[in-house]
C-alpha cells in the first residue's frame, strides 16, 4: 500500500483557473446568450466545447506570458463622513454623514490567478473529437 505525503494531498486538491478564449470564434458563429454549453477533454491537448448541442469547437492550451489576474467586481460600501470635534457650528457632532449626491462606487477584488489559456477555433467537420470525448473531465452548464 503506498502512502501518500501531507504535500501531494495539497497538490491534488489544488485549483488551477484557464481563460476560455473565444476570440477566433467571433463572427464565424452565433453563440445565444445563457446557451448551456459542455466542456470536456480538459486533461488533454484539445479540449471539445460544445455550445447549444450544436456547435463544436476545438481547444489548445498556450501558456500566459506573465501572470494574469481575475477580478470580481461589486458595489462598494458608501463612504461615510464621521463628524468630530467641537464646534458650535456642528450640530451633528458624533452622528455618521453619507453623501446623498455621491454616486455609487465600484469595488474590484481579485480572485484568481491564472498561467494558461485556452484558445478555441470552430471544429472542422474533417476533425475527430471522439479521442477528447471519452475522457473523465466534463464540465455541464
Amino acid at each position: 500500500m503506498a502512502a501518500t505525503s501531507p504535500s501531494q494531498d495539497l497538490a491534488e486538491d489544488e485549483e488551477e483557473y484557464v481563460l476560455l478564449d473565444l476570440d477566433s470564434v467571433f463572427g464565424q458563429a452565433i453563440i445565444p446568450p445563457n446557451a448551456p454549453y459542455v466542456l470536456s477533454g480538459l486533461d488533454t491537448s484539445n479540449p471539445i466545447l460544445t455550445i447549444d448541442n450544436k456547435l463544436k469547437l476545438i481547444g489548445k492550451y498556450e501558456e500566459t506570458i506573465g501572470t494574469c489576474f481575475v477580478f470580481n467586481e461589486g458595489e462598494a460600501a458608501p463612504v461615510v463622513h464621521e463628524s468630530t470635534g467641537p464646534s458650535e457650528a456642528n450640530l451633528l457632532s458624533g452622528k455618521c454623514i453619507v453623501d446623498p449626491k455621491q454616486a455609487p462606487s465600484k469595488e474590484v477584488k481579485p480572485i484568481a490567478r491564472l498561467h494558461k489559456i485556452l484558445k478555441f477555433r470552430l471544429l472542422s467537420e474533417t476533425e475527430s473529437p471522439d479521442k477528447a470525448d471519452k475522457e473523465t473531465d466534463i464540465v455541464n452548464v
